[in-house]
């Protein structure tokens, strides 16, 4: 886990650095479509079939999956990388978030009051995290970057809605690198798909030589993630996840000259706490909850 955290934060310095010749849309199908012949060649040395038997189903968590991408991506050029990166793992929190809303949204009110105490935890992990947005965006509003930081939000968003399709793939025994082949197509023909509104950026192979990493950093940190929650604890391996954070934090502080003040950090503090607590609690609720994967 902590190999894959570090592949997607380098992963997301990639992102950042191509943004300045690419825009968005290229990134996601370029991504793809690079991603998509990798996993492929290990697809075919593993002997693991492509073909699915649940095509709607893999259709629904590439389409989430793309938009979770695509705004994360937007997020990477626009923000500074660890706000970006923090914006983007608030998906646990949007998860904890989605299980108090089904809770009160069930029938039998005599029980009402009962499911309020029984949700409080949930409740506090879930307004925590939104604080923390708060505080860490505050820098963000100063500066005129309102827009960019709600699509930051909706990238976490978006990541909860494909987290729990993965989980659903992983449930009916869907193998690992076919849910990542098959995210990988939609990435490619989604993003082709932008590019017919957004036109092409001037091609220049010295500025193309950032996809390659950028491609293979991605596919990696995947299948890294995938291993980890496959053979570890899921609680660990979930909770480890947030290293991503503090490796964005360092590329960022490192390479771009960011700076983050004393309310940010206290906002992402907030939001890795509300997640980790969001995750130990959505687990002893669900013991039998399976790896999620982005």
């Amino acid at each position: 886990m902590l190999a894959a955290a570090l592949l997607f934060a380098a992963m997301a310095v990639c992102v950042k650095i191509a943004s300045a010749w690419f825009n968005s849309a290229e990134l996601v199908c370029y991504r793809g479509l690079l991603g998509l012949l990798l996993v492929w060649l290990m697809a075919r040395s593993r002997g693991v079939p492509l073909t699915t038997p649940y095509p709607a189903m893999h259709a629904w968590r590439s389409l989430v999956g793309v938009l979770s991408l695509g705004a994360w991506f937007y997020c990477l050029a626009e923000l500074p990388l660890a706000t970006a990166m923090t914006l983007n793992y608030m998906s646990s929190v949007w998860l904890a978030a989605f299980l108090v809303g089904a809770s009160l949204l069930r029938r039998n009110a005599d029980r009402q009051e009962t499911r309020w105490l029984r949700q409080g935890p949930l409740v506090a992990t879930v307004i925590a995290g939104f604080v923390g947005v708060v505080l860490m965006l505050r820098p963000t509003l100063e500066q005129d970057q309102v827009f960019a930081g709600v699509v930051g939000l909706l990238s976490g968003l978006t990541a909860a809605f494909a987290y729990l399709q993965v989980t659903a793939l992983s449930r009916l025994g869907e193998p690992a690198l076919r849910t990542v082949f098959y995210f990988a197509v939609g990435s490619a023909l989604a993003g082709g798909a932008g590019m017919a509104f957004t036109g092409l950026s001037p091609w220049d192979w010295r500025h193309a030589l950032w996809l390659l990493p950028m491609a293979a950093l991605a596919s990696f940190g995947q299948l890294c993630m995938t291993r980890a929650y496959s053979q570890g604890a899921t609680l660990v391996v979930a909770n480890l996840q947030y290293s991503g954070i503090v490796f964005g934090a360092l590329f960022g502080m490192l390479l771009f000259g960011d700076r983050i003040p004393l309310i940010g950090w206290v906002g992402m503090a907030l939001i890795v706490a509300s997640g980790i607590g969001a995750t130990v609690l959505r687990e002893r609720a669900n013991p039998q909850s399976t790896a999620k994967e982005q």
